[in-house]
């Protein structure tokens, strides 16, 4: 059987045609999958029951399931969900002043291997499908408190968003489409440790804001902390955004992980302020989050402060973000690691 969640409103149109059915068919099975969000087919209860009895034969209506949650002090609350064939991901929901920014997962595990990030640690399962992109949507949507609101999705959790590049961007379609969740594209933003050939992609298939993970000035440092650069190296990668079309008053993020001893000096900082001329960008300072087993420390603030400096005044944005959620294991790859240490221990419900 086939999860109807899996379908576009294009790919529902011709689904429908091909049953015999009007198009106004499609209108009503979109409506309900992302804007009334049915978790079965008969909730789709202006739909007549006899095609409901028909799409019951070969497709269903399939989600996630939220296995835990933690709320950090901050408000930051992560929540823990499981697939179909038994793999987890992690999703975020992160408050702040003017917004609720939800950070989706796009893969189960990653593949790319950067050495400060535990979920490439955990190694890669498989690419998330549309039903599952949306149904992190879905599940945030179903743990918010009366009058809340997601403002902004990032496509920023485990996982390559470009290495799932099909799924991805059925999902923005998704996202973008009024009759679907309705986002803005200025409210989308989709993270990518430099696949080059996707990020040229994204330029030209979606409006949708580009963040990219950056973390190094030279082509040595950054092939040791992230194997993709050894494919696609610096240079290839500065082009492409260079060449990347912006709409309207879209910047670039460049994101930057301080680590200590490693791509934190001045002259990092000067060398950053230099590969950067020419691009409409800002930059987002990340202080590290360690995990266990981790190889790198933190910077310590009095040198990302120093850091910081010399970028601004070198004329560019620049942003610290501030740690969220430390106190609920909020770096991706932790609460899934958790959760499967104890489970090994067979403790499932000590789990969270």
């Amino acid at each position: 059987m086939k999860n109807l969640r899996d379908f576009t409103h294009p790919e529902l149109v011709g689904l429908m045609a091909a049953m015999g059915e009007k198009p106004y068919r499609a209108e009503q099975v979109y409506n309900w999958l992302f804007h009334r969000r049915a978790d079965r087919i008969d909730a789709m209860t202006d739909i007549a029951k006899s095609f409901r009895e028909r799409l019951k034969k070969d497709f269903y209506i399939g989600g996630i399931k939220i296995l835990g949650v933690k709320k950090s002090s901050d408000g930051t609350g992560k929540f823990l969900s499981l697939l179909e064939d038994g793999s987890k991901i992690e999703s975020v929901l992160i408050p702040e002043t003017d917004r609720l920014t939800l950070c989706v997962s796009t893969q189960a595990g990653c593949a790319l291997g950067c050495r400060f990030c535990m979920t490439g640690a955990s190694g890669f399962t498989r690419d998330l499908t549309l039903a599952e992109l949306a149904g992190e949507v879905i599940a945030a949507i179903s743990m918010l408190d009366e009058g809340e609101r997601i403002t902004n999705v990032v496509l920023m959790g485990m996982g390559e968003p470009l290495a799932n590049y099909g799924n991805v961007l059925r999902f923005i379609n998704v996202l973008t489409d009024g009759k679907g969740f309705g986002f803005s594209h200025n409210r989308i933003t989709v993270s990518t440790a430099g696949l080059v050939p996707g990020i040229r992609r994204l330029g030209i298939d979606a409006n949708v804001n580009l963040a990219v993970s950056l973390n190094a000035t030279t082509d040595g440092t950054r092939s040791r902390i992230m194997p993709i650069n050894r494919k696609y190296p610096m240079d290839d990668l500065i082009g492409a955004l260079k060449s990347y079309p912006l709409h309207g008053k879209k910047n670039i993020t460049i994101e930057y992980v301080l680590l200590k001893d490693v791509n934190d000096t001045l002259e990092d900082a000067r060398r950053l302020t230099r590969l950067l001329k020419g691009i409409r960008c800002k930059i987002n300072l990340i202080p590290f989050n360690p995990f266990p087993g981790a190889a790198y420390e933190r910077s310590s603030d009095e040198r990302a402060a120093a850091f910081g400096k010399v970028l601004l005044d070198g004329g560019y944005n620049v942003f610290t973000r501030q740690s969220k959620g430390a106190d609920i294991l909020a770096a991706c790859g932790q609460l899934r690691g958790r959760y499967e240490e104890e489970a090994s221990k067979e403790k499932p419900d000590d789990a969270f």
